[in-house]
């Protein structure tokens, strides 16, 4: 069964509780929704190597490949700050590699309520199969 918009941002700042973040003290949580209706989540996890840290996004998503799903319907991101953040640029990239252009994005604004995309808003130029193969002239 699917949940609602508000309970997947409530599951996702109900993730970010449990975040890693010693050194930005920057907490973000995300849940994702998977065809089936079955919900994932994530937290950041810092590193002092910035570049090593753990994105929420990828967690929950690899939570998600890890039991066996791989087809996503939303996801849900939230701060601590409720600043309505979006999922970065590599984020957006792994989440490309499972989901088409349509997966619902709902970015967490607090008080402001939910700011939501598409995928494709957010990536309109993916990195894909079709675009690999191209880049080799096959």
């Amino acid at each position: 069964m699917m949940s609602s918009d508000h309970t997947l941002i409530a599951r996702a700042r109900t993730a970010f509780e449990s975040a890693y973040v010693p050194y930005s003290e920057y907490r973000v949580g995300a849940a994702i929704e998977t065809t089936d209706g079955s919900v994932y989540t994530g937290c950041n996890i810092e590193n002092a190597n910035y570049s090593n840290s753990l994105h929420a996004e990828e967690v929950a998503v690899a939570a998600a490949v890890k039991d066996g799903q791989d087809t996503f319907e939303r996801i849900a991101v939230a701060s601590a700050a409720r600043d309505g953040v979006t999922p970065c640029g590599m984020c957006r990239q792994t989440l490309a590699e499972f989901a088409d252009g349509s997966l619902k994005v709902l970015c967490d604004k607090g008080a402001e309520g939910v700011e939501t995309y598409t995928l494709t808003e957010l990536l309109p130029k993916t990195i894909s199969e079709e675009t690999l193969q191209n880049a080799d002239g096959q």
